[in-house]
C-alpha cells in the first residue's frame, strides 16, 4: 500500500479506543504521530505504551478539539516539531446527550456540534493551511453508522456524525485538486470506553448477536486497519468516500 516513513499524521482522540489504535498502527508503517486528547493525564499513558515500541517517534498534545485556539495551537506545534504534517485523522467525539433529540439542553448540543463537527473543520482548515495546500495530504473523519440511519436516544450524536459525512464530501470537492483526499469510515459499534454504556448493555448485546452478521462488536483495531488503507497509495483514487464498518449490517436497525 506505500510506506508511510518520513510521513506525519495527528490523530485526536488519541488516548485510547480508535484513536490509540491508530495511531499505533502507524507508528507501525513507520509514521510520525501526534495524539492528542482533553486530559492530560489519559494521554501520559498513551504515550508511554506507544513510545515503548522500538523506533517510536510519537508526541502528545494535550487539546479540546472544539477549540479554535487549540486547534491552531496543535497543527502549529506538529510543523514546528517536524516541519510537516501529512495525515490528519479526525477521531475525537462526544457524546454529552442520551434520551430523545427534543429534550437536549442547549449546553450538551452545542458540545456535540463542537467536538464532532466544528472541530473537524478547524483542524482540517489548519492542516490544510499549514502544510496540505502546497504539499498534498490525507484527512480521515471517523463517524458512525448514526450518521446514515437514527437510533434511539443517539439522536444528537447522530445528527452530528450526517453532518460530518457531508463535510467530508464538501471537503473532498474542494480540497482534491490541491492533492488532499477526504475520506470517512462509519464504524457501527465498537468496543472501546466511549462505547461502554452500549457494549455493556444486556439488551443491545444480545441484538447484536441476532441481527448483526457476525454476531459481535468490532474492536478498535479493524476500524484502525480500514484508516490505514484510506491513509495509504492503495486509496490513492478514492476521495469524498464513507466507507461503513459495520459487518454488513447496512440501513438494518443498529441494535
Amino acid at each position: 500500500m506505500g510506506s508511510l516513513l518520513g510521513k506525519t499524521a495527528l490523530v485526536t482522540g488519541g488516548s485510547r479506543g480508535i484513536g490509540l489504535a491508530t495511531a499505533r498502527l502507524l507508528l507501525e508503517q513507520g509514521c510520525r504521530v501526534a495524539i492528542s486528547a482533553r486530559h492530560a493525564e489519559g494521554l501520559e499513558g498513551a504515550l508511554e505504551q506507544l513510545a515503548a515500541a522500538p523506533d517510536a517517534d510519537v508526541i502528545a498534545v494535550s487539546a479540546n478539539a472544539g477549540r479554535e485556539e487549540d486547534c491552531e495551537r496543535l497543527v502549529s506545534e506538529i510543523v514546528s516539531a517536524w516541519g510537516r504534517l501529512d495525515i490528519l485523522v479526525n477521531n475525537a467525539a462526544a457524546s454529552p446527550h442520551f434520551g430523545a433529540t427534543l429534550d437536549v439542553p442547549m449546553w450538551a448540543w452545542n458540545k456535540a456540534l463542537d467536538v464532532n463537527l466544528r472541530g473537524p473543520l478547524l483542524l482540517a482548515r489548519a492542516a490544510h493551511r499549514a502544510w496540505m495546500q502546497e504539499h498534498g495530504g490525507r484527512i480521515v473523519n471517523v463517524s458512525s453508522v448514526g450518521g446514515s440511519q437514527p437510533a434511539p436516544g443517539l439522536g444528537i450524536y447522530n445528527i452530528t456524525k450526517a453532518a460530518l459525512e457531508m463535510l467530508t464530501r464538501q471537503l473532498a470537492l474542494e480540497l482534491g485538486r490541491d492533492g488532499v483526499l477526504v475520506n470517512a469510515v462509519a464504524p457501527g459499534v465498537v468496543v472501546t470506553e466511549f462505547a461502554r454504556p452500549l457494549v455493556e448493555n444486556p439488551a443491545i448485546r444480545e441484538a447484536t448477536e441476532l441481527r448483526n452478521p457476525l454476531g459481535r462488536f468490532a474492536e478498535p483495531e479493524e476500524v484502525a486497519r480500514v484508516i490505514l488503507f484510506l491513509i495509504s497509495d492503495g486509496a490513492s483514487y478514492l476521495n469524498g468516500a464513507v466507507i461503513p464498518i459495520d459487518a454488513g449490517i447496512g440501513s438494518g436497525a443498529l441494535f
